[in-house]
């Protein structure tokens, strides 16, 4: 029976001759396709052995157009987030400003002086622009861009600390997302982690002790994912510049998320800025670019030019090194902090900034458009790990539709034609417009329709 079955597949010039597949062929190649038939025929075969029936011409047909739709669809795909989480992670956190984004079509559409000086008409640095528009947004000395945070980090330590210690506070040597983990960033640039205080508790008379001839330099984590509550201390970034000052130890601060705007501004606990930690006298602020920053995916380091050129020439930083559109986004996104115009250009911040009362009229409309659901209070979280805990209060559009469960309602609004994200609270589908963007109105109501079928 199973080698009936195996027999009874259609070949693979069969299935290519098909007028569908011949049509899908013509419009990227023929070895594509054959590859794609081939991958189903082996799904096949595998059925039958497992017991199933041998599919027919039309089935498997189908099934490479479905698998050619799935595999050669532009991607990353379009989505509207209506979660209500401003730095979603799985969403591509902050979306680019409308300057941003032309910024970085126009250093894609053609040539540009990424490296020529125009003036001289010889070699240039692709970091000197940015490097300035840095100094000026942040009152550093200068900068330099790479392509995330993380690079950011082991560039610094390895250009400044290899073979040699770095002292950080014990409940600093923290793990973030993706694995991020502070001692094995050590551990790969070449530092040696020296730990000072307790997880809770660290003072700066516990780096001052630690400070040795093989000392490096003193690095200060920003918790920017979590918070440590209760019975804590950690010193002031004054009180450790102070140290390295006197010890001539460079003070490094990863600040994570790269703020430069006051969030306490916005109903919110203070999150500390990038002036902030230049102001108290630190040597190199770490940040990235693509959270609260609200530009590309990042990763920044500012402060001092001495040890700026050490960082920038080291080996690698070729390798961490950033591309020009991402290099032209996050210049035009800094741009709109220079010009004071960051909570309207900058979509993060617009979202931050949104009224409670325009947030309402919203949601409001949503409901009155597909004469269903409930307009209620709720919260707004900042998440992408910055601002753990902080919420800012919403209005949202509760659906509790009898005809699914919202689990059946979501899955549907992920089938939209642009996937529209929600999230579930208390068996209600929850769409929150904070995080929905302007314009993007009518698709979510047409998306709702379509998965509340009214």
């Amino acid at each position: 029976m199973t080698s009936t079955e195996f027999r009874s597949l259609p070949g693979v010039e069969r299935l290519l001759s098909d007028a569908r597949l011949a049509a899908l062929a013509g419009a990227y190649s023929r070895e594509a396709v054959t590859g794609l038939v081939r991958r189903s025929l082996d799904d096949a075969r595998e059925g039958i052995k497992k017991g199933q029936s041998a599919p027919g011409h039309d089935q498997i047909v189908g099934a490479v157009l479905e698998l050619a739709a799935r595999s050669w669809r532009p991607w990353p795909r379009r989505v509207i987030n209506a979660t209500g989480v401003v730095l979603h992670t799985n969403l591509g956190r902050s979306p680019l400003s409308r300057v941003a984004i032309e910024a970085a079509t126009a250093a894609a559409e053609g040539y540009s002086d990424l490296e020529l000086d125009l003036a001289t008409g010889k070699r240039g640095s692709r970091q000197a622009h940015i490097g300035e528009i840095l100094a000026q947004v942040t009152g550093a000395e200068t900068g330099i861009a790479v392509n995330n945070n993380a690079s950011a980090v082991l560039l610094a330590l390895s250009a400044l600390a290899a073979g040699r210690e770095v002292i950080v506070s014990r409940g600093e040597a923290v793990e973030i997302g993706g694995g991020f983990r502070v001692p094995d960033v050590m551990r790969q640039s070449g530092a040696v982690l020296i730990e000072v205080g307790t997880t809770n508790r660290t003072y700066a008379k516990d780096y001052e002790a630690a400070v040795t001839e093989r000392t490096a330099a003193i690095l200060k984590v920003h918790p920017s994912n979590f918070a440590v509550t209760g019975f804590t201390h950690s010193p002031e970034l004054a009180e450790l510049a102070e140290i390295g000052r006197r010890r001539s130890i460079p003070v490094l601060h990863d600040l994570g998320s790269g703020s430069l705007l006051d969030t306490a501004k916005y109903g919110m606990a203070h999150e500390p800025t990038v002036q902030d930690s230049v102001q108290a006298g630190v040597n190199l602020t770490l940040f990235s670019g693509d959270k609260l920053l609200g530009g590309p995916q990042a990763g920044v380091i500012v402060g001092s030019a001495t040890l700026m050129k050490r960082a920038a020439s080291h080996p690698l930083a070729r390798a961490v090194r950033i591309d020009k559109m991402t290099l032209a986004a996050l210049s035009a996104t800094l741009m709109s902090y220079l010009k004071g115009a960051a909570e309207s250009e900058v979509p993060v911040w617009r979202m931050i900034s949104t009224p409670l009362d325009a947030l309402e009229k919203r949601a409001q409309e949503w409901s009155d458009a597909v004469r269903s659901g409930v307009v209620k209070r709720s919260e707004s979280a900042i998440g992408g790990g910055s601002l753990p805990g902080q919420t800012l209060p919403t209005f949202v559009l509760a659906i509790a539709h009898p005809a699914g469960g919202p689990d059946e309602i979501c899955a549907k609004l992920r089938r939209s034609p642009v996937p529209v994200i929600a999230r579930i609270e208390n068996d209600d589908v929850l769409l929150d417009p904070r995080t929905v963007m302007e314009g993007e109105d009518k698709t979510v109501i047409e998306a709702l329709r379509s998965a509340i079928g009214t």
